[in-house]
């Protein structure tokens, strides 16, 4: 049931995940969770500053009533999940340039000027790490 990754930052997203609100699948059949995965493989591949973050994917993330949902996560942080993405390649670098100030923050807390217009408005839910709470 459980397969073993990289225990580092990562970007973990659901490759069955809708393409949209309204829409299952695109005009070729495929989810947007797997086209989100895509975009974010190749965006991460052409940039050497997104190196350190690891993309993951997994059938769904449960957050079914939102759709193109991906979960960032670190040791020791607190893990994010967000959703309501368009599967394309600006999503994708904005979902990297806030996994990249992430992974640099000491506790997973990204000072809101820093994070990049394409991630406002699609935070659902923060997960506290094992064994701790989020103070305030």
């Amino acid at each position: 049931m459980l397969t073993p990754v990289e225990d580092g930052p990562a970007i973990v997203v659901c490759n069955t995940c809708r393409f949209s609100a309204e829409v299952r699948e695109d005009g070729q059949g495929r989810r947007g969770g797997a086209l989100l995965v895509e975009a974010l493989s190749a965006c991460r591949d052409a940039e050497p500053r997104y190196a350190g973050i690891a993309i993951q994917q997994m059938p769904c993330l449960f957050a079914c009533n939102e759709h193109c949902a991906v979960h960032l996560r670190a040791p020791g942080k607190v893990g994010y999940v967000l959703g309501r993405f368009t599967p394309d390649a600006d999503a994708a670098q904005a979902i990297l340039d806030y996994a990249v100030h992430y992974a640099a923050s000491e506790h997973g807390r990204v000072p809101f000027g820093q994070w990049p217009q394409g991630v406002k408005g699609h935070f659902i839910v923060r997960v506290p790490p094992a064994g701790q709470l989020v103070e305030g």
